[in-house]
């Protein structure tokens, strides 16, 4: 987990902290920023694509990867991280006519982390220099597995992002 330090300074580069130290893959010779996303995928009912810019040290310039996730994989992500119970509890510092708001910037946010949980487990396998879309379909039984273990950094970033975590110690 990443210090409150580390992560208030990957908020204002806009970046998001490595999901993983342990990895066989060196994730620190990435940089990844969050370029548009979630956003719904054209012709692909259900489907949220969110798109990264990522630069490995050695490349002289970056590239683009599309994360694809479908509404039941989410949903099912959700449900494997209690993310309903926790937001619910979450949002019990906020005023009753901000929740609404406030409920579904946590939804495109939740979509945001399982995006990078996704990323990452490409960044693990190895990466071409080459624009590039994960479809829904790829690094399925990975994302499953890999998510639960991540809770913590799921929650804390969509918290951090909703301003949360000041307000709310149970977060």
């Amino acid at each position: 987990m990443v210090n409150e330090q580390q992560a208030a300074r990957h908020r204002l580069r806009g970046t998001m902290p490595a999901m993983t130290r342990d990895s066989a893959s060196d994730l620190s010779q990435f940089r990844v920023t969050l370029f548009v996303g979630p956003e719904q995928v054209q012709g692909k009912p259900f489907t949220h694509s969110t798109v990264y810019n990522v630069k490995k040290r050695s490349w002289k310039g970056g590239i683009q990867v599309a994360v694809e996730l479908n509404q039941t994989q989410v949903d099912q992500l959700s449900g494997a991280v209690g993310f309903s119970q926790w937001l619910e509890m979450a949002l019990t510092v906020v005023p009753a006519e901000e929740c609404v708001s406030y409920h579904e910037r946590a939804q495109e946010l939740l979509v945001q982390a399982f995006s990078w949980c996704k990323l990452d487990l490409l960044l693990q396998s190895g990466i071409t220099q080459q624009n590039q879309c994960l479809t829904a379909d790829t690094f399925v039984a990975e994302l499953n597995g890999i998510v639960p273990k991540r809770r913590d950094f799921i929650l804390s970033h969509v918290a951090s992002e909703l301003d949360l975590l000041p307000h709310n110690p149970r977060c």
